[in-house]
């Protein structure tokens, strides 16, 4: 079997929630990216909202980290930030919003609120702050991984099994449970170590994918 054979069954194995619920969200948002494109609403505008929202509640549950009704929110929030960036998506792709500073904000952007509202989690117990820290440095890293490689040529690479939207569902299911128990048991520490398992994998499987569909494409 070739390497251009070998690279869309190695791609499935490790696709993520978000490579797989994409194609369905843009269709089934289209109708409302019409009447927002209609309205002259921009891509950039609905990341920008996104970001403001997402460094707002961070805030919020850092300053009232044992708050419940805080933390019901963020799984709320993340559907909502997700339907927003399939928004600005197809704004930007099928209404010619497209642009570099787009490209730039949704980036830095997905980065930014994934910190600040998952770093706050290093106020609860049973995480510590180093825990935490070193979940959101691995999962940076990967998001890097995937804009350097597209830059390189090889594609924006968003393979998992700890993508964007796999984090948004683990930790948010966190939050569930924080805001429902009020404070986690003991024995769910051992998660944050699971999770910098899966977030080193994800960084392997990015780079692995990227030099793969490098060589395929100048071969």
């Amino acid at each position: 079997m070739s390497e251009r054979e070998i690279l869309p069954r190695m791609q499935w194995a490790a696709a993520t929630s978000l490579s797989l619920l994409k194609p369905w969200l843009r269709r089934a948002l289209m109708p409302v990216a019409e009447v927002l494109a209609h309205r002259g609403v921009t891509a950039n505008q609905i990341t920008v909202l996104s970001i403001v929202v997402s460094v707002a509640l961070g805030a919020c549950l850092a300053f009232v980290p044992g708050q419940p009704f805080l933390h019901a929110l963020v799984p709320l929030w993340l559907v909502g930030r997700t339907m927003l960036a399939s928004l600005d998506g197809t704004l930007a792709v099928c209404f010619g919003q497209k642009s570099r500073i787009g490209g730039f904000l949704n980036e830095a952007g997905d980065i930014a609120s994934d910190i600040a509202l998952y770093a706050p989690l290093a106020l609860v117990s049973p995480f510590t702050a180093s825990q935490v820290a070193l979940v959101l440095t691995l999962a940076v890293a990967g998001e890097l991984v995937g804009v350097c490689s597209d830059w390189l040529g090889a594609g924006r690479r968003c393979e998992g099994p700890l993508g964007k939207a796999d984090r948004a569902i683990v930790l948010g299911m966190v939050n569930v449970w924080i805001a429902a128990q009020g404070a986690l048991p003991a024995s769910a520490g051992i998660l944050m170590p699971i999770l910098a398992g899966l977030a080193v994998l994800t960084l392997v499987n990015r780079l692995r994918f990227a030099a793969c569909q490098r060589e395929t494409g100048s071969g």
